[in-house]
């Protein structure tokens, strides 16, 4: 599969719509980059209940939008994100 190179503002505008479509329950589209297919299935693997999921996927929106903005080529993964808050919340309980 040819994977070509995309600038942030494509990449970060591709994310959004995804996101987007997700939040609203219907994929619009079936033409993806690998990117795309690689959060999907991360963003499945997350076991979480729907309004839980929906609340994760807006924070996480704005933090992938913060990283694209900072030069990053794509998106983290929405179960690295999870990752990061527990270890986050963990530390805080710590102290």
């Amino acid at each position: 599969m040819f994977e070509q190179s995309l600038s942030s503002e494509v990449v970060a505008s591709r994310f959004n719509r995804l996101v987007q479509e997700l939040l609203h329950g219907k994929l619009k589209r079936n033409c993806f980059q690998q990117w795309e297919v690689d959060l999907l299935l991360d963003i499945e693997g997350c076991d979480m209940g729907p309004g839980a999921k929906r609340q994760a996927l807006k924070r996480y929106q704005r933090a992938v939008t913060r990283q694209l903005e900072n030069g990053a080529n794509t998106p983290f993964k929405l179960s690295e994100y999870l990752h990061r808050g527990r270890n986050a919340t963990d530390a805080m309980l710590k102290s």
